[in-house]
């Protein structure tokens, strides 16, 4: 993979999820990830904030694609551990916006932090996740 802003691709070939979500990535390269989400009635809890279901796996979304830069060709990942922090709800028609980066780049374990923001710029939610990286054996 080259290191040029790869947000289009992933666009195009996201999760089945994450399109279904609307996750829309503005920046994805190794060693970041940017993206968005609208927050409509169909991800909100009462009273009309994102739910924190939503959140994670806005997350998840993100650390996997992350994961997936970073893993050698013909590997699969898998998350294994993921903890959030909740901190201020994003009210619906406020768009999220996500920066993940890594923590740890390793052969078969690789730990992600996303952060995840309302649009007044006040952090919503910390994200870390574990990836599980398993290389195929032919």
């Amino acid at each position: 993979m080259t290191e040029k802003n790869l947000a289009g691709a992933f666009n195009e070939n996201n999760a089945p999820f994450a399109k279904m979500m609307g996750v829309k990535m503005t920046h994805v390269a190794k060693d970041r990830l940017e993206g968005e989400l609208v927050v409509t009635k169909d991800h909100c809890t009462v009273p009309d904030i994102l739910h924190g279901g939503a959140i994670m796996a806005f997350a998840d979304n993100m650390g996997g694609i992350g994961a997936f830069l970073n893993m050698q060709p013909g590997a699969m990942t898998t998350t294994i551990e993921s903890k959030t922090n909740f901190l201020r709800g994003i009210p619906i028609g406020q768009t999220a916006k996500a920066i993940t980066t890594p923590v740890n780049i390793g052969r078969t374990l690789q730990a992600w932090k996303t952060d995840i923001f309302r649009e007044d710029g006040k952090l919503a939610a910390v994200v870390t996740q574990t990836q599980l990286v398993k290389v195929q054996k032919d």
